[in-house]
């Protein structure tokens, strides 16, 4: 578990930047440029991701059961992800009204992946991992509505259909050909 805790340490902590250095963020991309702070923060994200990820794997091979979750809960997880992925399709549509009215979907997603995967998991690797996942949106999306916000682009429906339908079929997708063989787990 020591490698999965460290990988997140890594990957929230990069992602926590914006919430508790937003000033020291700032600086670092005048005195760098755009292009090197995201390169920097693009490869510790990515050696933090892997870690967590990989760190998750092994936890799994000796896991510590905290309780055992009804199996009613898979269906809801299920049945949560598709608002979470249509969350956090919404980020990148523009013109959606999700991302007009929510300000930072994609938070919002991570929030509720986190949530509804604590519900169906009762190992103590998963209470860190996903615990930590939703800590760090809860925090972060506290902190991104104290920003100043650029106004949102003017949502159209078309943007709006088009979260919706790339959402639920990236969803589908994921869920039944993808989870199982990337994560080792099948949705159903």
């Amino acid at each position: 578990m020591t490698v999965m805790i460290l990988g997140l340490v890594i990957f929230l902590g990069v992602h926590s930047v914006r919430i508790v250095a937003d000033d020291w963020r700032s600086a670092r991309i005048a005195q760098w440029g755009e292009l090197r702070w995201k390169a920097l923060y693009g490869l510790a994200s990515l050696i933090g991701l892997a870690l967590a990820i990989w760190g998750f794997g092994q936890m799994r091979l000796s896991p510590v059961q905290l309780w055992v979750p009804p199996v009613a809960l898979r269906h809801l997880v299920a049945l949560l992800m598709i608002p979470a992925f249509i969350l956090v399709v919404a980020a990148y549509v523009p013109h959606n009204h999700l991302k007009a009215r929510l300000g930072h979907p994609m938070i919002l997603g991570v929030k509720l992946w986190a949530f509804s995967h604590l519900l169906a998991n009762g190992r103590l690797g998963d209470v860190v991992f996903f615990g930590a996942f939703l800590v760090w949106a809860i925090l972060d999306f506290r902190a991104a509505r104290r920003r100043p916000a650029p106004a949102p682009a003017a949502p159209t429906l078309g943007g709006t259909l088009a979260t919706l339908v790339i959402g639920v079929i990236a969803y589908g997708v994921f869920a039944f050909w993808l989870h199982a063989p990337l994560i080792g787990v099948p949705v159903m």
